[in-house]
């Protein structure tokens, strides 16, 4: 049996966009999935704990990334950060929001 794939999902503030993400691709078979915000007084704050734990990054936009860069770069040595281009438009598991994140996830989850 395979270990499931850990996606980590990054936006700012941890309140809508990757909450949203978590809990979308929470069941999803093969994944396990945790969110934290960028920002510092992020609902949860990004942790050198969860980008250890993750197999995949998955930020919302590419500020997010430039970010992630210049605050962890030690700790994101071999791992891949992809860019899912989600403005922050959208309100906690808006049914847009949801329906986005499946299409822009759609490469990256286990078949």
């Amino acid at each position: 049996m395979r270990s499931p794939r850990h996606l980590l999902f990054i936006c700012s503030q941890n309140k809508l966009r990757s909450p949203t993400a978590e809990a979308v691709f929470a069941d999803y078979p093969g994944v396990e999935t945790d969110s934290a915000g960028l920002n510092h007084d992020a609902v949860v704050p990004l942790s050198p704990e969860q980008l250890a734990w993750a197999d995949l990054i998955l930020v919302m936009e590419p500020a997010h990334r430039t970010r992630l860069n210049r605050r962890f770069r030690k700790h994101l040595a071999g791992k891949r950060v992809v860019v899912l281009n989600i403005p922050d438009n959208y309100g906690y598991m808006d049914p847009a929001l949801v329906e986005r994140l499946k299409t822009a996830c759609a490469a990256y989850l286990p078949s």
